[in-house]
């Protein structure tokens, strides 16, 4: 069996994200080998029902995110409900300038992130990733896998580009 249908195997049966070096280990490869046979499987997928999504050196197989109301209903999972403006505006930070404190979110807000950081680490859509080295080691926030999954992304880089966007707000705002 080659290297790419054993990765797909491998990914189909884990029950959480994996890593490149993981599956080479296991396969007895090297990681260049594992690298390829997903880049091969990535670009397969875009036209069925599944999609690799990778957050940092971690990996998963999941649904495409346009079977998302369907495989829902097969499961019969029930929509989580809609995120508040504060929670979007908090989750957008935090997508974009991971990893982030607390403290970090607050100044760009300009308002207190406690209550709104917990109901998305609640959602499990954010949590936390690690501490800085400063004065009191602040817990630093990212994003998880189910963000990915909840959102129909394959990697926190297919969010848009953040300069696109401030550049359309800007001139929405000057009309």
């Amino acid at each position: 069996m080659d290297t790419k249908s054993l990765v797909e195997s491998l990914l189909f049966v884990a029950d959480h994200p994996t890593t490149v070096e993981d599956l080479a280990t296991v396969l007895q490869v090297n990681t260049e080998d594992v690298e390829l046979a997903l880049e091969t499987l990535r670009a397969e997928y875009q036209e069925r029902g599944m999609r690799l999504q990778q957050q940092n050196s971690r990996i998963q197989l999941v649904s495409a995110p346009e079977a998302g109301p369907y495989v829902e209903r097969f499961l019969g999972l029930e929509s989580s409900g809609r995120l508040s403006i504060a929670a979007m505006e908090t989750l957008s930070i935090v997508c974009y300038r991971q990893p982030i404190t607390r403290a970090q979110i607050e100044a760009i807000r300009g308002v207190d992130s406690t209550s709104v950081l917990r109901s998305l680490i609640r959602r499990g859509i954010v949590e936390e990733v690690g501490r800085t080295g400063g004065v009191g080691h602040p817990i630093l926030f990212g994003t998880t896998f189910e963000l990915l999954q909840q959102f129909g992304l394959q990697s926190v880089h297919d969010l848009p580009d953040w300069e696109e966007i401030s550049e359309q707000l800007e001139e929405r705002a000057d009309t």
